[in-house]
């Protein structure tokens, strides 16, 4: 039998599309709108939610103030059919300040439009948030890959504030106070209560801490400090993606790399002459070698003195080393067979038909690393990955994804470490599986002090850090 997060067998509940907008119903046949305990449930290493209804709750905006209720739904939330969006006008799933409207009601300000709908979220690892310290105002955690951290999007229960409050209790409020990308794991500080969190918040705002990460990235990465001042543009909100331009917003990263592992004797290295010498701006100018010859990874710290969003897996692809297994960054179906290093200014790659090719993953492609180009491996994940079953709902007529692969659950990005800028504390998470030594070979499975990396900002900026 799988367990749900508290412990209990996993519910199997009964659903009734004709839910009212308003109703958090306990009645047989019908979910509530906020049930508890949370409906999860594990299985085959997944953490499931069972299907449940859900009420979205908005103000009428002022763009939407003398337009049909119909109309406004149908120009500016297109997830759904018009006919879908008819029906549950007609049915009152859609309603206004609680009472069923129809189509053609015109809204008005301090209109309150619900939507109660029937929400299927993805699954997340099943692998448990482990507590790295505990006190009265603080948890520090090391966040699974894979899991997001606030409800957002298809996510919900499956995030990490739910799972914490499933685990705790329904009076536990967490206050996460730094923010990690879904897919991205380590580190997080999470407060107990509002002001402990706001206390330490302010503090990594003032850049009073510091932060390490480690990544796995493509190829050998060069000996010594590495400093990266390429500026980030966000290219595409809706997409999350971003690209290094010289009208985006400053930015700096520190590199050094701890470990690089060669390829085995299955997969001979292609090395070039001279390679080990050649400085990081001149790997990422050269063009000449295809990246299935850059064999064997490296495992390399990372200093961000700034906090742009995607600024490590960015800079990284600029300097031709990016993250092994980035299904947006290390993709040759988006960016094509050299990945898109250095190119500032689009020439290579034009934002269009990045954005293009990027917004098909998923949908009609798999999201593909490079990492995964060997065609018996990259079979098998086809077999594995997240994307439109053609399938439906038999309850909502809800699109049905397919399980997520493994690939799709982490990305070989660790918050490793934080520590206050004066000494007075530091935390450091174990070293994530990837990065440690592979089977037969020898290698750091720590990671020692930040000196190295903080001089090296020292040097160009003594504010920096």
């Amino acid at each position: 039998m799988v367990l749900n997060a508290v412990g209990e067998a996993p519910i199997s509940p009964r659903f009734n599309s004709s839910l009212s907008s308003t109703e958090d119903s306990t009645a047989d046949g019908v979910t509530p709108c906020h049930p508890w305990p949370a409906p999860y449930y594990l299985e085959n290493g997944l953490r499931r939610v069972a299907p449940y209804h859900y009420t979205y709750k908005t103000w009428c905006k002022q763009r939407w103030r003398g337009r049909q209720l119909l109309e406004v739904f149908e120009s500016e939330f297109r997830d759904r059919t018009p006919a879908y969006y008819k029906e549950a006008l007609e049915t009152g799933l859609v309603a206004v300040n609680g009472q069923k409207v129809g189509p053609d009601y015109v809204l008005k300000n301090g209109d309150l439009v619900s939507h109660t709908m029937h929400r299927h979220e993805p699954p997340v690892t099943a692998e448990p948030i482990r507590v790295l310290h505990e006190d009265d105002d603080m948890i520090v955690i090391n966040k699974p890959a894979g899991v997001p951290v606030h409800p957002a999007g298809r996510y919900s229960y499956n995030s990490l504030i739910e799972i914490m409050k499933a685990e705790r209790g329904p009076g536990f409020i967490p206050y996460p106070c730094n923010r990690l990308d879904r897919l991205t794991s380590g580190i997080m500080f999470v407060g107990k209560n509002a002001k402990s969190a706001a206390r330490l918040s302010l503090q990594i705002g003032e850049r009073n801490v510091r932060k390490e990460y480690l990544a796995r990235v493509i190829g050998k990465f060069p000996d010594g400090e590495v400093v990266c001042d390429q500026p980030v543009l966000v290219i595409s909100p809706k997409l999350g993606l971003n690209r290094v331009r010289a009208n985006g917003k400053a930015a700096r990263t520190v590199f050094k790399r701890l470990a690089y592992y060669p390829p085995t004797e299955s997969s001979p290295d292609i090395t070039v002459s001279g390679e080990e010498t050649m400085s990081c701006e001149q790997r990422a100018a050269d063009g000449s070698r295809p990246w299935k010859g850059k064999k064997g990874y490296s495992i390399v710290r990372c200093l961000p003195v700034t906090g742009r969003t995607h600024q490590l897996r960015v800079h990284l692809q600029f300097l031709g080393h990016p993250i092994e297994n980035d299904p947006i960054y290390a993709n040759q179906k988006v960016w094509g067979f050299d990945l898109g290093p250095n190119d500032p200014d689009a020439t290579l790659n034009s934002d269009e038909d990045v954005i293009s090719r990027l917004s098909r993953m998923g949908k009609e492609e798999v999201a593909d690393a490079v990492s995964y180009h060997d065609d018996m491996v990259d079979d098998y994940y086809k077999k594995r990955a997240e994307r439109m079953s053609g399938e439906v709902c038999d309850i909502c007529e809800t699109p049905l994804y397919t399980d997520p692969g493994k690939q799709e659950l982490s990305l070989w990005l660790h918050s490793l470490r934080y520590e206050d800028a004066g000494g007075e504390w530091s935390y450091v998470s174990p070293l994530p599986s990837w990065a440690l030594p592979p089977a037969g070979m020898s290698g750091p499975t720590q990671v020692g002090g930040m000196d190295e990396l903080v001089e090296a900002v020292k040097e160009l900026d003594s504010e920096a850090v």
